[in-house]
């Protein structure tokens, strides 16, 4: 698993299941601002269905990665919203299609880092910091800085999956920008319990993203180690 996601970029889904997966967020959050909670329900449950339609594909190390992925968004979409209060989502719930919803974002991002040039994330990596740092000069957006130097640590423990966290910086601007404006969900301009501000959305908001795909290359790799440690020992156990 970790030599999937942790040290180098993982193949992604095919051109068609990317298509697919696009189509998903773009018709689904469109549909989710015109109806109620059992509307949203059933949404959810479509939006299931699609991840698992295109795990079929994936290769069982990336599929058990995706599935931290899907653990690790869940409790930080229950910190960040409904406990921090971050951002709040239409109907102040949780939506049962976000937590699917990142696994697909993160397998869009692996598909795109595949074809991404170094030079091309260098080039998306520093156009952020020139915005973090003047969005935090001008006062317009505070909470962007201290978000890119969380993308910076990311980036300068794991540098090969630096393609990663461009990619999935990019793609979660576009879903960020496309979510707020039809008014799925909405960024508090004042971030609770600090001085910081941001915007809605922040534009360095792809930086939570790129935490995830770290957050969820260093859970492989201690799962990894784990369950190496525990097969060496197995077989150990079995030669004598």
């Amino acid at each position: 698993m970790s030599s999937v996601i942790a040290s180098r970029p993982a193949s992604g889904v095919p051109a068609a299941d990317m298509l697919v997966i696009v189509a998903t967020f773009a018709i689904g959050l469109f549909v989710d601002v015109r109806t109620d909670i059992a509307g949203q329900t059933a949404l959810s449950a479509a939006v299931w269905l699609v991840l698992f339609y295109v795990l079929r594909r994936v290769a069982d190390e990336e599929r058990h990665a995706l599935m931290i992925c899907l653990a690790i968004a869940t409790t930080g979409e229950l910190i960040l919203s409904l406990g921090w209060g971050l951002y709040t989502y239409r109907l102040g719930n949780i939506p049962l299609f976000v937590p699917p919803g990142h696994v697909l974002l993160v397998l869009l991002g692996l598909s795109l880092a595949r074809v991404m040039a170094q030079a091309v994330a260098y080039a998306i990596l520093g156009c952020a910091a020139l915005y973090s740092l003047a969005a935090a000069v001008t006062g317009v957006d505070t909470l962007g800085l201290a978000l890119f130097l969380a993308l910076v640590v990311s980036a300068l423990a794991m540098p090969s999956q630096r393609p990663l966290y461009a990619s999935t910086f990019v793609l979660s601007l576009a879903l960020e920008l496309y979510g707020t404006w039809l008014g799925n969900w909405n960024w508090a301009r004042h971030v609770p319990a600090t001085e910081l501000v941001t915007t809605n959305p922040p534009a360095v908001a792809g930086a939570f993203y790129c935490i995830l795909d770290a957050a969820v290359a260093s859970v492989s790799m201690l799962l990894a180690r784990h369950w190496l440690r525990a097969d060496r020992s197995f077989q150990r156990s079995h030669s004598v």
